[in-house]
């Protein structure tokens, strides 16, 4: 009895131990695939468009919908887009977040949220870890308008 009791709980520590370090690794490659999600929310913010080459891949591309086609944008056509290098004059009312990563072996999926005062961008970005480092290789988004008070 007491041979089976310790046979169970050494594969119980071992288990234990196995599964603890899947866990942090995969947390440890979340966080390292959240860098180019966190630089291309600080290219947003500060729009300086060396965040934004951070965090993409230069070979991705944008795709969305616009007035209901599908339209695609290449990474460095839509960072020439940041020319001055400043905020939007609105960056105080600006909000912008991580929603979620999911991670599997060398891809993942950001889920981000750029809430501004004239709508509300969700943009779903595919990630690769290419040569050890995490890049944004696709986007694709969906804006909102949010609705224009009214005068009473």
């Amino acid at each position: 009895m007491k041979k089976l009791l310790a046979i169970t709980i050494t594969a119980c520590c071992i288990f234990a131990l196995c599964f603890g370090a899947n866990v942090w690794a995969d947390e440890k490659e979340k966080e390292a695939a959240k860098v180019p999600l966190e630089n291309y929310l600080k290219g947003h913010a500060t729009g300086n468009p060396e965040f934004m080459r951070k965090a993409f891949h230069t070979e991705g591309k944008l795709i969305f919908m616009r007035e209901g086609k599908y339209s695609t944008r290449t990474f460095e056509e839509y960072i020439a887009g940041m020319k001055d290098g400043k905020p939007a004059p609105d960056e105080a009312q600006r909000k912008r977040w991580i929603e979620s990563i999911d991670v599997a072996g060398n891809a993942a999926v950001g889920k981000i949220i750029l809430d501004y005062p004239q709508g509300k961008f969700v943009d779903y970005m595919t990630l690769l870890k290419i040569d050890g480092e995490w890049k944004i290789v696709n986007k694709s988004f969906h804006f909102e308008p949010k609705a224009k008070p009214t005068a009473e």
